[in-house]
C-alpha cells in the first residue's frame, strides 16, 4: 500500500497569515496584497427590546419571600424546572 501523503499543514479556520504576522510585529511585504476588511451591519429587526417584566409583582413577590410568606415548595419547583427544560428540548 502506498503511503499517505497529507501535504503541508495549514491552520485551522479564516486566520490570514499577514494579520497575524502584523499582530505578531513582523513587518508585512510589500508585494503581499491589501487584505480588505469586512463591515457587519446590525439590523434593528433582531433587537429584542425590553423583557416584558412586571416590576410590581416582582416586588410583591420578592417582599413575600423575604418575610417567609411566599409558599416555596421545592417539588413543585423542580417540576418546573423539568417541563421547561423538556419544552426547550422539543422546540414547542
Amino acid at each position: 500500500m502506498p503511503p499517505i501523503e497529507l501535504g503541508p499543514a495549514r491552520p485551522i479556520g479564516a486566520i490570514d497569515v499577514r494579520i497575524a504576522r502584523q499582530a505578531a510585529g513582523a513587518r508585512p511585504r510589500a508585494d503581499a496584497p491589501e487584505t480588505p476588511t469586512a463591515t457587519v451591519e446590525m439590523s434593528d429587526a433582531l433587537e429584542p427590546g425590553q423583557p416584558p417584566v412586571n416590576a410590581e409583582r416582582t416586588a410583591e413577590i420578592r417582599k413575600a419571600v423575604e418575610s417567609g410568606k411566599y409558599p416555596l415548595t421545592p417539588a413543585k419547583i423542580a417540576d418546573a424546572m423539568i417541563a421547561a427544560g423538556i419544552l426547550l428540548r422539543s422546540g414547542k
